[in-house]
């Protein structure tokens, strides 16, 4: 199952990139409309950026 960013909740803290341990997680958009943004060929599926994201924003999905 992939690891999928909301968009609409990623208010771009950068939390989930400081803890990604593959740093598979980036921030991505304009200077004042940074979005996180996971390479799901580097994600391993560990789920720490779910647990640390207070905003709520990541998840996992069936394909």
């Amino acid at each position: 199952m992939p690891t999928v960013v909301d968009e609409e909740k990623c208010d771009g803290c950068g939390t989930c990139v400081e803890e990604c341990a593959v740093e598979c997680i980036t921030l991505e958009g304009d200077e004042d409309n940074k979005k996180a943004k996971i390479n799901q060929e580097e994600c391993t599926d560990c789920e720490t950026c779910i647990d640390v994201c207070e905003q709520g924003a990541i998840s996992m999905v069936e394909e």
